[in-house]
């Protein structure tokens, strides 16, 4: 379609993005409409020389009006043009334009338009650097895609090292050819797996800078900054002067010269020097005009404390949206709205920007969480429990900043060792799941989950609930430790703050209690972990000496890899003579975790510098629990990770022209279904429908006998013990006669005749969404007992082979496909590429809310899919593919 039959201000809504950049501040990219000309036209007039010299080839020191108004209108399909917006500015522009038949001008129009255009960007100078020029090749490149190219090609001046790099690091294969000092690039704009590495290691690092800047400021306004001691912005400066924050704090308030003793200003805008970081402090009807102040104030990020935004209703989300967009429009990250603060322990830092007043040592553990309310309670605790705390983030409506934000920090934060955190939902839950992954390799990730269903209703689950133990083998799968209260989170983060990681599951217990040592065996053999001998009893009468050889002769066993320590002070003696022996006995190899009867956390006399302290837990069951948990996250780190598997074999092209024109459901007897299917090889074993008798023996004699027959009605079709014909005489009389058999039962005159697949155990396959994980992959075997006891295991996408395999081995069931009783083993190897082929299809498809594969015959001979139901639906708000942009 020519440009002039295309609406120019009728763009992908998908198109527009907030984005995040390598300092770490924000600009907003959307399609270049017509109204943007004067906009354009400044930004080329604040181009250097130099600039328009690598971008047009030549001075080109003015846009003559033809030349603007053919730049700034676009068809958003053969000609697209991506701005980045910073403020009202346009700081950088990236577009394509389609390459009408060959390269050397063969133009034969709309019926034979190419798949290669022609890709260029050029960035503001003063804005260069960023990595603006990577986020618009990402962003134009998804574009393409979506208008059916395949290929770029760019004319890059052989001197335009910069611009050069742009292309070649992005992780494409790219060609190249030079001629009189053009270099001419060509590369396929398919996501290999380099380019998709490359994006993420810039996320990474951009998302981890944006955090930084906020935890590290150079200097602070106080925005509300109040001399009433009951109003929160008193409570906020008091907070950051008592913190003694390493820089200049500023108190913004328009009534007064001075609050608490510091010079105050009546506007941002007064205040003499550049301000970093601004806490917002005022009522939220006002907020709007404190923004236009820090937005032109060159602030880098805000924590706004104010309340009145989502949590009052619609009209209050849409505020809050609003200050979100504003804010990421000009460069800012906000924390918040209704947020308790940040606080960073660093002592070159000390900061408290919250309303917290009580603070915990600084420590290795970073903690967030979304409640104000409940993060003072954490603060508290931390502080009483002796937990030290590197940073400390409370969110409150999560605007922007979420906790997928703080694990792309935390990952290379050298001052933090064990990731905390308090979710009440996920903002990302598919990005969750893979940062959390990674993450965990080399931090440990303790998380209380709450509400877990209070979620966006567009992530609500298509299919059934799953099932608690599933939730816990999900979290397992990404690597976090999941607990279910605040309690469990300290208990586990003191054992992980401090002491090593065992290298097994062997536990020895020393204690002077024969009754208490009883029990935390018990509770050990209950957590599925091995005794290292009998529990030792010294006695109630031990002096200190004879505990401590009895604690230092457990840890030196070979059999021995974590060590419980139970003890119930003696009258006589003071139990504080019996820690100093136990910290004396320890060594930093193998972790040991303690009751003292009556004492939490981490006593004065176990404490050790760095690591070493050893935490004390109220009960011996508590200590054992939190022990149990960190075995089993030192289990799964230690395990092979295994290889992120894309069978071959997938038309990605034809399965999204098939989503790409959905019905609300696509069924095994509509061809789509099928036709889906095998684009992600994934064959369904022959069928036919049959309306009569007559057909239905013409369609066993086309497939070829034994045959099945099962009928269409949704309550009998996933059946698959209705009919088998298997017959050597008389086929079309029996075929007749169970087709009426079927007919009448189900009560409708069409019924599936297909081709029988070989002997095996009926399992079932499917997709599903779930809030807390984006899409699983589930798996069990078919028959009601298994329906009954919910016996099917879950995992999120995406699925390594080893994800795979365990998949499979996981329902109870699972010994009948190993050959139980003497029966002959499943082909194990064909279930788990077809866990693989689903897992792709739910990675390229978001579109496919749900699917189940019932039955699936597994035998020796492989695994045959009989049945298959698909719903497709608008894909989920919230996915993790695609360019880099803020959710």
């Amino acid at each position: 379609m020519p440009d002039s039959a295309r609406d120019p201000f009728d763009f992908p809504r998908t198109w527009e993005a907030d984005v995040v950049l390598s300092d770490g501040r924000t600009v907003h990219l959307r399609p270049i409409t017509p109204d943007d000309s004067e906009k354009l036209r400044e930004f080329h007039g604040r181009l250097s020389e130099r600039t328009r010299y690598f971008r047009y080839f030549g001075p080109y020191p003015r846009i003559p009006q033809r030349d603007l108004e053919r730049f700034s209108t676009v068809d958003h399909h053969d000609r697209v043009a991506l701005i980045a917006l910073l403020g009202d500015d346009i700081v950088a522009v990236g577009r394509f334009d389609r390459l009408q038949g060959d390269k050397h001008g063969d133009h034969r129009g709309e019926a034979h338009r190419g798949d290669s255009a022609e890709v260029a960007f050029v960035v503001e100078d003063g804005h260069q650097g960023r990595g603006l020029g990577s986020i618009l090749l990402e962003h134009l490149a998804a574009a393409a895609k979506e208008v059916g190219l395949a290929r770029f090609e760019a004319e890059v001046l052989a001197e335009n090292g910069q611009m050069v790099r742009v292309f070649r690091d992005a992780g494409y294969q790219v060609s190249r050819a030079f001629e009189e000092g053009v270099l001419h690039l060509e590369f396929a704009i398919d996501p290999t797996d380099e380019s998709v590495a490359v994006a993420r290691a810039r996320e990474q690092a951009a998302e981890a800078r944006s955090v930084h800047n906020l935890l590290h400021p150079r200097s602070i306004a106080v925005i509300g900054a109040s001399t009433d001691p009951t109003k929160i912005g008193h409570a906020v400066l008091k907070n950051l002067l008592e913190a003694d924050f390493n820089g200049p704090v500023y108190p913004v308030n328009a009534e007064h010269r001075a609050v608490r003793g510091v010079r105050a200003y009546p506007t941002v805008l007064d205040i003499p020097d550049d301000v970093d970081l601004a806490v917002v402090a005022v009522p939220a009807a006002s907020v709007d005009e404190v923004m236009d102040g820090c937005l032109a104030k060159g602030v880098k990020a805000l924590v706004v404390v104010s309340s009145g935004y989502g949590e009052t209703g619609p009209d209050g989300l849409s505020a809050e949206r609003r200050l979100a967009a504003e804010a990421r429009a000009h460069g800012m990250r906000v924390v918040g709205p209704n947020a308790l603060g940040v606080i960073n322990l660093d002592p070159k830092v000390r900061l408290n920007a919250s309303l917290a007043p009580k603070l915990p040592a600084r420590g290795r553990a970073g903690f967030f969480c979304q409640s104000g309310a409940l993060g003072t309670a954490i603060l508290a605790n931390a502080a009483g429990w002796g937990l030290g705390l590197s940073t400390f983030v409370s969110a409150g409506n999560r605007a922007d900043v979420s906790g997928n934000d703080l694990l792309q920090y935390w990952e290379t934060d050298p001052s933090t060792d064990v990731v905390l955190l308090y979710l009440e939902s996920f903002g990302n839950p598919r990005k969750f799941a893979r940062l959390a992954r990674r993450l965990g390799r080399t931090k440990p990730i303790v998380a209380v989950k709450s509400g877990r269903h209070a979620v966006v209703p567009g992530l609500a689950a298509t299919g059934a609930k799953v099932d608690e133990a599933s939730v816990q083998a999900l979290f397992e799968q990404a690597g976090v430790i999941r607990v279910d209260s605040l309690a469990q989170l300290f208990d586990t983060a003191l054992l992980l703050a401090h002491q090593p990681l065992p290298k097994g599951r062997r536990v020895a217990v020393v204690g002077n209690s024969t009754a208490i040592g009883l029990l935390a065996a018990d509770t050990l053999l209950a957590q599925d972990l091995d005794l290292a001998g009998d529990p030792v009893d010294v006695g109630a009468q031990a002096t200190p000496e004879e505990f401590a050889k009895a604690v230092q002769e457990a840890l030196d066993r070979s059999d021995t890899d974590a060590l419980v320590v139970v003890f119930v002070p003696p009258i006589a003696v003071p139990g504080a003579a019996y820690a100093r022996a136990l910290k004396e006995a320890a060594h930093r190899t193998k972790p040991i975790v303690s009751t003292f009867l009556a004492v939490e956390g981490i006593p004065d006399e176990l404490k050790m510098p760095g690591k070493g302290s050893i935490p004390s837990y109220a009960s011996p069951e508590r200590a054992v629990l939190a022990l149990a948990r960190t075995i089993r996250y030192a289990r799964w780190r230690a395990a092979p990770q295994g290889t992120f598997v894309r069978p071959g074999g997938i038309d990605l092209d034809r399965a999204r022209s098939i989503v790409d024109n959905p019905v609300s459901e696509l069924r095994l007897d509509d061809r789509k279904a099928v036709e889906l299917l095998e684009c992600y090889g994934i064959d369904v074993v022959p069928f036919r429908i049959a309306h009569s008798e007559a057909e239905a023996v013409e369609a066993a004699d086309e497939l070829g006998y034994p045959v099945a027959m099962k009928a269409t009605s949704e309550r009998l079709r996933h059946r698959t013990d209705l009919v088998g014909v298997r017959l050597d005489i008389a086929q079309g009389e029996s075929v007749k006669a169970a087709y009426h058999d079927l007919a009448a039962l189900s009560g409708k005159p069409d019924v599936y005749v297909q081709r029988m697949a070989p002997k095996g155990v009926s399992c079932v396959l499917g997709l599903q969404d779930d809030p807390s994980f984006g899409t699983l992959v589930w798996f069990g075997l078919s028959g009601l007992v298994s329906d009954l006891l919910g016996d099917r295991a879950y995992r999120a996408v995406p699925l390594t082979d080893t994800d795979a395999a365990e998949l499979v081995a996981a329902p109870k069931a699972a010994p009948l496909l190993t050959g139980y009783r003497g029966d002959e083993p499943a082909d194990l190897k064909a279930l788990q590429d077809l866990v693989l082929r689903l897992a792709a299809l739910a990675e390229d498809l978001p579109e496919v809310r749900s699917l189940k594969l019932e039955p699936v015959l597994a035998s020796a001979a492989g695994a045959f899919v009989s049945s298959a139901r698909i719903v497709i639906g608008p894909p989920p708000s919230l996915h993790d593919a695609g360019p880099r942009r803020l959710r």
